[in-house]
């Protein structure tokens, strides 16, 4: 179940986020539920003022889990560039999460401001792993610029709505060099096994676990799920046929 990104191997293909939950002490137990090695966290959302605060990153065990800084909430290329520096200057790390989105409503990123972020942030010596749509062109275009992974979205962002881009994630996956992660809209542990199947090397989850009615259980349901995908991928699945094929063999079959 391993997974090596930019050099770094983690043991878990499940990236979780930290957003949405009703408190800290569910979003930490969590976390440890779900067995991530890679939490996100909006740079945004971190605070650092004032001595004896207790904030976000005192829910996260930075020994255990590798912190993914992310751009949320960025609807520029300089935005975004500001930010990630931020993360950098902060003493996170210097991998980043792009994330570009000017669509208020939709929450769809923008493709020509991502990869011209990606570029510069990558002569930066950032390690990118950009958020994008199911577009194979722009994947591309991103992996050849020196990005570390593709974060291709199954559908809209919190939508719950699985996998919407089936078509278009698979020929990211067949055409990527580097890992492809499934990012945005899964909603349950079955469409991230489903994201595993065909293929794709990580799923990140939010939303399906922030807001679950039980976010503890959910996690260790998407965990489970993540662990089956990856299992079956490599396990190499039946083809498909037209028709039935009699699972017990017709041959040596005692007359009546």
């Amino acid at each position: 179940m391993s997974i090596t990104i930019a050099g770094k191997t983690f043991n878990s293909r499940l990236m979780v986020g930290t957003g949405k939950f009703k408190d800290y002490e569910t979003m930490q137990q969590a976390h440890i539920a779900s067995g991530a090695d890679i939490v996100t966290v909006a740079i945004r959302r971190v605070d650092t003022n004032a001595p004896g605060h207790v904030g976000l990153m005192d829910y996260i065990d930075t020994d255990r889990f590798w912190i993914l800084p992310n751009t949320a909430g960025c609807q520029t290329v300089e935005e975004a560039l500001r930010v990630a520096r931020l993360a950098k200057a902060m003493g996170i790390n210097n991998w980043v999460k792009l994330e570009v989105i000017p669509d208020p409503k939709y929450l769809l990123p923008d493709p020509v401001a991502t990869l011209e972020a990606a570029r510069r942030l990558i002569e930066e010596d950032f390690v990118v792993l950009p958020y994008i749509n199911a577009d194979p062109l722009l994947a591309k275009s991103l992996e050849e610029a020196g990005c570390a992974t593709v974060m291709p979205l199954a559908s809209p962002i919190g939508s719950g709505k699985g996998i919407q881009n089936r078509d278009n994630i698979k020929i990211i996956i067949e055409q990527a060099n580097v890992p492809v992660v499934v990012d945005a809209g899964l909603g349950v542990p079955s469409e991230a096994s489903d994201a595993m199947e065909i293929g794709a090397d990580c799923v990140l989850v939010n939303t399906a676990i922030a807001c679950a009615e039980n976010p503890v259980q959910m996690a260790e349901a998407f965990n489970l799920g993540v662990e089956a995908g990856r299992k079956a991928f490599e396990a190499g699945r039946i083809p498909m046929k037209a028709y039935a094929s009699a699972s017990s063999p017709l041959t040596g079959i005692v007359g009546k």
